[in-house]
């Protein structure tokens, strides 16, 4: 089935059940942004609060990742911002719902509709937060600690530049945060040029 519209994909993307995480998310999660973004980025698969939102990025790394972008001079509303896999693979403990990483059969069967949203949104360049990410967008696996920083090209000639996924930087210790907040925005300070051509 054609997807010809981001209305279109969020509707099937709901009832999709390719794989066996949509059955137990409450929504499905898609792109959001400006529908003709020059610069996209990916992050791994919705959390918690995107989850129960129905919104990409509007938790804790979503968060960090927008204080990212404003210092950088990118707003947000003019990037289109994404997951490679499109409903929230978790685990109950208790009451809360802790992230689980989507197995690569999982992304593999959420590909197309990033594949789609590409195709709807036509960006000039993307951005992979994260490992996930970088595989869904590559078709390889990407060392994101080798690579980050660095522009790849896809088969479609499209340019991805690879960086870590935000949450990995509300992991790090708090003595190494600034530091590490620093190396992620100068990271992404290097796709601003794609948004002023």
């Amino acid at each position: 089935m054609k997807v010809r519209s981001l209305a279109g994909l969020k509707a099937a993307t709901m009832a999709c059940r390719e794989c066996p995480i949509g059955e137990y998310a409450t929504q499905s999660v898609i792109g959001e942004g400006s529908a003709k973004a020059r610069l996209m980025l990916v992050g791994e698969q919705p959390g918690d609060q995107e989850d129960l939102q129905g919104h990409p990025f509007v938790g804790p790394a979503g968060k960090l990742l927008d204080r990212a972008l404003e210092q950088v001079g990118i707003a947000r509303t003019d990037v289109f911002v994404s997951n490679a896999v499109k409903h929230f693979k978790f685990e109950l403990r208790g009451k809360r719902r802790i992230h689980k990483t989507p197995t690569q059969r999982e992304a593999a069967a959420c590909h197309h509709w990033l594949e789609d949203e590409i195709a709807l949104v036509k960006p000039a360049a993307l951005v992979a937060l994260g490992s996930t990410a970088a595989r869904s967008l590559m078709g390889r696996a990407v060392p994101v600690m080798a690579e980050r920083g660095k522009w790849l090209e896809r088969e479609d000639g499209r340019k991805v530049l690879v960086t870590l996924h935000p949450s990995a930087l509300l992991r790090v210790p708090p003595e190494d945060r600034d530091e590490a907040f620093a190396a992620f925005t100068a990271d992404l300070a290097k796709a601003r040029k794609i948004l002023k051509p």
